[in-house]
């Protein structure tokens, strides 16, 4: 290729070899382009979960009769993902959620069970004291067309389990507990 360019150039004008190169060089950026962004996405497997990468973004599988939560860290910490959101829908046959009560800086766990469907899980990634910290929380749906909803602790798998994990490559956000308030804030100084 490098002989072609030099024949090529040996016998064309300046303009003609600068718009050569511009060619070249734009072909050499959308190449590489497409290899980053079309290329074939790449399945990763845990024990309790399957994801493929897109670009940022992941799509996470978790399996059935698996616990939702240690499933999805689990991938966070194979991912090495120290900043993002989680998205997601599926189903559960138990959950455990929470409720903070701020006069006493305290939460309330409450179980549900029963077959329930995951109509929205929301939440974020960061890390608190190094280790990855999932804030989630969670609306379910009942047989009886109620919604149960809160932070999430732990919730059982029941069918499937679709999440989208955006990851912010590069970044770190971590946590501080706040005595005052008794929550964990990210805290931007560190």
């Amino acid at each position: 290729m490098i002989n072609l360019f030099v024949s090529i150039t040996k016998r064309t004008s300046v303009k003609m070899k600068g718009l050569i190169l511009c060619i070249i060089l734009l072909a050499v950026v959308v190449g590489f382009a497409a290899g980053r962004y079309f290329k074939t996405p790449h399945t990763q497997k845990g024990d309790d979960w399957e994801s493929r990468k897109f670009g940022d973004t992941y799509i996470v599988s978790v399996k059935n009769h698996k616990e939702l939560v240690s499933a999805l860290t689990d991938f966070v910490k194979n991912e090495r993902i120290t900043a993002g959101t989680i998205s997601g829908i599926g189903a559960v046959n138990r959950a455990v959620l929470r409720f903070f009560d701020p006069a006493t800086k305290q939460y309330v766990d409450k179980t549900f069970e029963g077959q329930m469907e995951i109509t929205n899980l929301t939440g974020n990634i960061s890390t608190m004291d190094g280790k990855e910290y999932l804030h989630l929380h969670i609306t379910l749906g009942n047989g009886a067309y109620q919604g149960i909803a809160g932070h999430l602790l732990s919730a059982d798998i029941s069918g499937a389990g679709e999440f989208s994990v955006q990851s912010f490559p590069f970044a770190r956000l971590e946590r501080t507990f706040s005595p005052e308030v008794g929550l964990n804030f990210y805290d931007f100084d560190k």
